[in-house]
């Protein structure tokens, strides 16, 4: 009997079952549509299992597995184009301020110009 290890669960399988199927074990440990007493409950039935019905366990947790795993990369692709986007929103928001300063600075030093200026008359 193995001990498989898996988010500080242990679950009881014995050595043929680890052998014949190693893959159907991954993928039943490493599934989130099972709680871990789910999961024991099909490592305790699985040698009394026809070909058939083995089968059809992994062809329903490997097609899980994999439409996960389209569905992972369809939203990090929507989540990079959208931080993307509000990058480039946040760099001209930047900028648009910036430009805003920029122009607020020099308008003062225009008025200081004019106030240096008109200084220079007065003490005339």
């Amino acid at each position: 009997m193995a001990d498989i290890n898996h988010d500080w669960k242990v679950f009881k399988v014995s050595d043929e079952i680890m052998a014949a199927y190693p893959e159907l074990v991954k993928l039943v440990t490493e599934t989130g549509s099972m709680d871990d007493d789910e999961k024991q409950y099909w490592f305790d039935i699985l040698p009394s299992m026809t070909d058939n019905q083995v089968d059809r366990l992994f062809n329903i947790l490997d097609t899980e597995k994999k439409k996960l795993e389209a569905l992972e990369d369809k939203y990090q692709k929507e989540i990079k184009n959208l931080n993307e986007k509000h990058l480039i929103e946040w760099q001209e928001y930047k900028m648009k301020d910036s430009k805003e300063k920029i122009k607020a600075a020099q308008a003062n030093e225009a008025d200081d110009d004019a106030d240096d200026v008109l200084k220079m008359l007065n003490d005339l």
